[in-house]
């Protein structure tokens, strides 16, 4: 079997704790992530951002080599991919 994805299992590792996200755009913010679960190589959770009152998604992608990032607002009725995570980090706060 292939190796897990090490994004996924860095965030896997931190959380419940807040963790700090860096999407590809270089957005940097603190995410409260739930339900992080690995599905043989398949990896998704959901969280919500210090700094918003969204809902957020994590998948990896189909090639496993990244994690991909979908938003969805208190007022929107379907997801939208935001970014992939380029960085994880334990909250320093």
């Amino acid at each position: 079997m292939a190796d897990l994805n090490p994004t996924a299992k860095r965030i896997h590792q931190i959380s419940p704790d807040p963790v700090e996200l860096t999407l590809d755009d270089g957005t940097t913010a603190i995410f409260h992530i739930s339900g992080a679960e690995f599905f043989q190589q398949e990896f998704q959770a959901e969280g919500v951002c210090e700094d918003d009152d969204a809902d957020y998604r994590f998948i990896t992608s189909t090639d496993n080599e990244s994690i991909l990032v979908g938003r969805k607002g208190v007022d929107e009725s379907a997801w939208t991919m935001i970014g992939t995570i380029v960085e994880v980090n334990r909250d320093g706060s």
